[in-house]
């Protein structure tokens, strides 16, 4: 090989090992590939990133790469995300996403860019955190005694702990997704016609599955007329539910999550309109006409912003003490 050859080679090895070495000053690290989290909650992505010195970043987002068609567009500017999102970052080169209220669309890949102040100093950290976002539902399967399940589409995050409700009155809490019976000590439980279950995972109790019977369609639950509220400061709202079971409701009783008490993991519900901060601001308009069935409406009057919370409403029928309607409406004032 002739000294020109030589040269040659080794000036082409020397630009590629240059190359890789620029190349290898610019990186993002995602904190995990992929995450599956409850439709309602709330997620945080996050990563590091790094590039060759000499430059100085001027801009850093997120991004979705559903509709970026090679046009990347910042989350916090995309219609779909507007309210829900924001960015914190640190001087370590650290930055992480904040999802707030997820919904099943947000199921996606997300990607983390920053640019540079020098030409053609944009990065893009591949291949991405895929985002999974799913809700709960409880499956029904068998004859005279049954197995009830709380499923997901994915498999969540961080090993969940169930928590199974029966009538609406917390219950067991199991690791497995099965509900599981401490009476007769199995996964089984038997024929019931008033019965109803719903299912909620720890740290996210306000998330429930919707209550399915597990005979027929006219087991004992409640049905709220909104999930959510957001009313003035000053201003009056109606919290409305409805009943449907085969035994009439007595003792009919609103309260609010965070004004009754617990004991052992068990609620015990405040009335209302017992409780002092809310004295002379609470009506039940239509208790007495409806006791029965529902309607059943809970009135407060001059909001307050300590008023938002989530209000439940519970009940008595001649089979059983006491049942819950779950989930129940958050009320927000602002």
């Amino acid at each position: 090989m002739s000294s020109r050859s030589t040269g040659s080679v080794l000036l082409v090895f020397l630009w590629s090992l240059t190359v890789v070495l620029v190349q290898g000053n610019w990186d993002v690290t995602y904190s995990t590939q992929s995450i599956c989290v409850l439709k309602g909650s709330t997620v945080e992505l996050s990563c590091t990133y790094k590039y060759p010195s000499g430059h100085k970043v001027t801009s850093t987002f997120w991004f979705t790469t559903k509709y970026t068609d090679g046009n990347p567009v910042n989350l916090s500017d995309d219609p779909d995300y507007r309210g829900r999102v924001t960015y914190r970052s640190d001087e370590k080169n650290r930055h992480t996403l904040i999802i707030t209220d997820l919904r099943e669309s947000d199921s996606a890949e997300y990607k983390f860019s920053f640019i540079t102040d020098q030409t053609g100093g944009q990065w893009i950290g591949q291949p991405g955190v895929t985002l999974s976002v799913t809700g709960l539902q409880v499956e029904v399967i068998g004859g005279q005694k049954r197995t009830l399940t709380c499923r997901t589409t994915c498999p969540l995050t961080g090993n969940p702990t169930y928590i199974w409700y029966k009538n609406g009155e917390s219950g067991e809490e199991n690791s497995t997704p099965q509900y599981y019976n401490q009476i007769f000590r199995e996964y089984e439980v038997s024929w019931g016609y008033q019965d109803s279950y719903t299912c909620s995972v720890k740290g996210h109790e306000d998330l429930h599955s919707p209550t399915v019977c597990v005979e027929g369609q006219y087991c004992s639950r409640v049905t709220y007329t909104q999930r959510r509220i957001c009313v003035l400061k000053g201003s009056s709202v109606d919290i409305t539910c409805t009943y449907v079971g085969g035994s009439n409701v007595t003792s009919p009783l609103w309260f609010s999550t965070k004004q009754s008490g617990w004991w052992r993991d068990k609620l015990f519900p405040e009335d209302l309109t017992t409780d002092p901060g809310y004295a002379g601001r609470v009506e039940f308009p239509d208790q007495e006409s409806t006791r029965y069935r529902g309607p059943f409406t809970l009135r407060i009057t001059d909001l307050r912003e300590e008023d938002s919370d989530e209000y439940r409403f519970t009940y008595a029928t001649n089979l059983f003490l006491r049942g819950y309607g779950l989930p129940g409406t958050t009320l927000t004032v602002t």
